[in-house]
């Protein structure tokens, strides 16, 4: 009876049952073998590629089984809490096209299961910690910091396991009057778990991941509720998974420590626990050697950098799953223009060592992507990041879409399409070229053309140029240029005999690519002049023999 006493002692503004929550929150309507996952980032203003990595394996077992994904934000740490992080937060993860069925939206909550933010839900909480004192199952700690400290200190010397455990619980067992006396002192008090573990006895459970795990009992007194009335994370995602349904918990390795601690609060709650499945870390090659990604070290782990730089949401997407599972890259050789959706994701082809995040590889994958995509889409695509990140370019761009659209259908289509396109901002870099405003000299001229000569060829060529000229009347002209000053018209032909020739036809159309496009390397000439239009063709050369004269 003094546990019940002691419950409406310390909640005595509880009214609710745990039954009553039960009720709110029933079981799913679904499928059999649907899954329900969720996504739990913390509002700390930087959403990084972990979240987008365990988000997208979140996503495909929910969808892919007919379930439920879910996005809860987990606030429980106020401390921590950047302004405006949860539009960040759901922004990004839109942006890579990760969409949840129901959670936290920007205008507040979608769906029947929330709040979906966890400071929201303090309510619940405390019912179900009133209930564990009811049982005798959790009890009011008093302890300062500096009792924590000295308790610590002790263990230390004694060279004890750390912790608030057994002997060291000083308040385990504190009568209803002395817990009274410190109320009435306006001590704050946390609740913590009134652990039955025993770290001798070890208990086995199925890791979705990682198979059969064997691990000792909790035997730690763990705070459930701060002083705050707010719950650990120990405690609220036990409540919030049990409640919200969830069948599939993913989540990081660095997680595996406490798992004794919340599958003990299942347990003592009476509820079976989902499936948990304890991924991998992002890896990173670095001076031959593997290691952890880095917040400070590796700005590639942060969202923005691939938003900024502009990847592919498809992209993106697209390479992860060569990470998340191991048998991806076979279907894709396999399947190579199948919809992403058409592979099946599961939870056992992922790895449990360090999964190795290279940036070399998701480039080469975007390469791929790109190619397979209409100029349309690339053209709709740079638009909308340079609006966002480069809004000068953007106007000079939209104000010439139409060249834009046919800029970057060179080479494209057919069974080789050009691969070199990677990201928004390398696209624009790639292509500024085209557009006065951005034109600049980036590369020298050849060096056996001399300036004489590199006049002369312009000179020339500008005489002769005719926009009307298809490709092959074009390139006629251009070898015969090379002859009329002394270059060979086949590159073979200089080879054999280089005493001969000043150089090659290559080194001709090198000086009228530098002249026109500033850079040695461009998309076929032909096709680039034919976008320029005549009076730009024109100018650029014009400009490239008044360079040369000076």
């Amino acid at each position: 009876m003094e546990t019940l006493k002691l419950a409406d002692l310390l909640f005595p503004h509880i009214t609710k049952t745990p039954e009553e929550f039960e009720a709110m929150y029933p079981p799913r309507s679904l499928p059999a073998g649907a899954k329900v996952t969720r996504l739990g980032p913390s509002p700390t203003g930087f959403i990084h590629l972990g979240n987008l990595y365990g988000a997208f394996a979140d996503e495909r077992l929910a969808h892919q089984s007919g379930g439920v994904f879910i996005l809860r934000i987990e606030d429980t740490d106020n401390k921590r809490e950047v302004e405006g992080a949860v539009e960040t937060i759901i922004s990004s993860l839109d942006y890579f096209g990760v969409h949840f069925d129901e959670g936290a939206v920007v205008e507040g909550d979608k769906g029947s299961y929330g709040p979906y933010r966890q400071r929201q839900r303090a309510e619940i909480y405390q019912t179900f910690a009133k209930l564990l004192i009811q049982r005798g199952q959790a009890y009011p700690c008093f302890c300062t910091e500096a009792e924590l400290s000295e308790i610590h200190e002790a263990q230390a010397a004694l060279k004890e396991n750390f912790g608030y455990y057994g002997k060291w619980a000083k308040h385990r067992d504190l009568s209803l009057q002395e817990i009274r006396d410190r109320l009435d002192l306006g001590a704050p008090f946390v609740v913590r778990l009134r652990s039955q573990g025993d770290p001798a006895r070890y208990f086995s459970i199925e890791d979705g991941i990682r198979g059969t795990l064997s691990m000792p009992e909790n035997n730690q007194d763990v705070v459930l509720l701060k002083a705050d009335g707010i719950p650990t994370y120990h405690f609220a995602h036990v409540i919030d998974d049990h409640l919200m349904r969830i069948t599939h918990i993913l989540r990081g390795e660095e997680w595996l420590s406490t798992l004794p601690f919340h599958v003990e609060i299942f347990k003592t709650l009476g509820w079976e626990h989902p499936v948990f499945c304890h991924t991998t870390v992002l890896m990173k090659m670095d001076d031959g050697a593997k290691r952890k990604l880095s917040k400070r070290k590796d700005p590639e782990l942060g969202l923005d950098y691939y938003r900024g730089l502009g990847y592919h949401p498809a992209a993106v997407r697209e390479y992860l799953l060569t990470v998340l599972n191991s048998n991806y890259e076979e279907w894709r050789l396999a399947n190579p223009g199948a919809d992403i959706e058409g592979f099946r994701f599961t939870t056992d082809k992922m790895g449990s060592s360090g999964a190795l995040f290279d940036l070399d590889k998701l480039s080469d994958v975007s390469k791929d992507v790109l190619a397979a995509m209409t100029a349309e889409e690339v053209c709709d695509f740079l638009l909308g990041w340079a609006r966002a990140y480069k809004p000068e370019a953007s106007e000079v761009m939209d104000a010439r879409r139409d060249d834009l659209l046919k800029i970057l259908a060179i080479g494209r289509g057919g069974e080789n399409p050009r691969k070199d396109l990677i990201y928004a901002a390398q696209i624009f870099e790639f292509i500024q070229f085209f557009f006065d405003e951005y034109f600049r000299m980036e590369d020298e001229y050849p060096d056996n053309v001399s300036p004489e000569d590199r006049k002369a060829l312009l000179k020339d060529y500008l005489a002769g140029y005719d926009a009307g000229d298809d490709a092959q009347v074009w390139f006629d002209k251009v070898r015969q240029l090379a002859m009329d000053h002394g270059f060979a018209a086949k590159p073979k032909d200089y080879k054999k005999n280089p005493e001969a020739f000043k150089g090659h036809v290559g080194d001709v159309s090198a000086v009228l690519r530098v002249a026109l496009s500033g850079r040695r390397n461009s998309p076929d000439l032909w096709e680039i002049q034919q976008i320029m239009g005549p009076d730009r063709v024109k100018a650029r050369i014009q400009a490239g023999i008044q360079s040369t004269a000076q």
